[in-house]
């Protein structure tokens, strides 16, 4: 995907403000040669800064662009809390204007006030399907999500990167300033602490620096006692200390509505997640299970134990749906004539075994993964082979559609 927040950042830096008209052709040529290079469409992360600056009729414009392409647009929504149904309008808005098919990322209704709006926030995509408007979505199986800590903060604190954040920080005036907003939620911007709803939802997942290694794996309430302060000021310290780099994990999720999510037929799965490993750069710092165990976890624990849903409409939901919706026609299915892209797994013992608390932990399970037909798994175990190759989507090489 070509991102919305990247092409932005290449015309307005990170600026809190809309392009002006020269501005705007500037963006939309970034997304043309992008989907001509192989982007499968655009995407938009609006909680995030420089995204979170981004108008509604700016996302539409570059959308445009996108679909003349055959591109899709896929979005991190505005708002998945106490705004969620107004994220999706806003996202099934750009969808029929622009004449784009939608994926809206990694549904979820967070805090605890938000409990039980899956139901409500299905209903609205399921409007917006009945009228026409191609609008889809995934998830992944857990009720906690995972971000940077800066994401707690009002967007325009993060104005001007991750220098400016940290000196806004180091403002006391500013700092205080940052302070009364996040104690006071409002539904102009996503607040992901205020979502959390203690300290102790949230996790400290990655940092940087030696000296702050000993937090992580505790929670933001054990940094506080441990630094003899209040929760929000262990979190601007950590911020100032990390120059603005921080990874968090927040649980903000009701599982009743993880599993509200899953059975629905239009909804994939995604794990939502770097690539990782135990050992080495990749496994300095703690990550989400979801790296390690989002599809045995499907396979294990929703459809053998909970028999939440078939095993057929979850690895549909692994392949085919995924595929199709990113207009991938030669993958995602077993079929002559298409790469040989095949997982062999166990039903009867195919599990995961990554926690929040020691993530870095391989599934079981798995018994063989070929790729374009080369064992990249054999027996449970990693080989050396490396057969991936670049996939292109459907603007690759050519004009756009008039």
């Amino acid at each position: 995907m070509v991102g919305a927040a990247q092409v932005r950042e290449a015309v307005l830096k990170s600026d809190n403000r809309p392009p002006d008209p020269e501005e705007l052709e500037a963006m939309k040529r970034h997304v043309a040669r992008a989907m001509e290079q192989g982007a499968f469409g655009l995407s938009s992360a609006l909680i995030y800064p420089p995204g979170a600056f981004a108008t509604t009729d700016e996302l539409i414009a570059l959308a445009k662009v996108a679909a003349s392409y055959g591109g899709i647009y896929a979005s991190h929504i505005r708002n998945e809390g106490d705004d969620l149904l107004a994220a999706i309008d806003e996202a099934a808005r750009i969808g029929e204007q622009a004449r784009i098919a939608v994926e809206v990322w990694h549904l979820k209704a967070a805090g605890e006030e938000n409990f039980g709006k899956m139901a409500d926030a299905v209903k609205a995509i399921e409007g917006y399907r009945a009228r026409g408007v191609d609008v889809t979505a995934d998830i992944y199986p857990y009720p906690a999500s995972m971000t940077g800590l800066s994401a707690s903060l009002p967007p325009w604190a993060s104005e001007g990167g991750n220098e400016a954040l940290v000196a806004r920080l180091k403002d006391p005036k500013e700092r205080k300033r940052i302070r009364k907003e996040i104690e006071e939620p409002t539904t102009k911007w996503d607040n992901l602490y205020h979502g959390a709803g203690r300290a102790d939802k949230i996790l400290i997942a990655g940092v940087r620096t030696a000296a702050n290694k000993e937090f992580q794996g505790k929670r933001l309430s054990q940094v506080a006692d441990q630094r003899g302060v209040d929760p929000l000021e262990a979190m601007f310290d950590l911020l100032v200390e990390e120059n603005g780099v921080v990874d968090a994990v927040y649980f903000e999720m009701s599982e009743d509505d993880v599993r509200r999510a899953m059975i629905v037929p239009w909804v994939a799965f995604n794990c939502d997640a770097s690539g990782v490993r135990p050992d080495g750069v990749l496994g300095a710092t703690m990550t989400h299970p979801r790296a390690y165990g989002t599809f045995p976890r499907i396979l294990g624990h929703y459809v053998r134990e909970e028999k939440l849903l078939g095993l057929e409409d979850a690895v549909r939901k692994m392949t085919s749906l995924p595929a199709q919706r990113i207009n991938l026609r030669d993958r995602g299915v077993l079929r002559p004539g298409l790469y040989a892209d095949v997982t062999v797994f166990d039903p009867r013992t195919v599990i995961d075994r990554a926690t929040f608390d020691k993530p870095h932990q391989f599934s079981e399970g798995i018994r063989f993964v070929f790729v374009n037909g080369q064992a990249v798994i054999e027996d449970g175990r990693i080989t050396d082979r490396l057969p991936g190759r670049v996939l292109r989507g459907p603007g690759y090489g050519r004009a756009p559609a008039r």
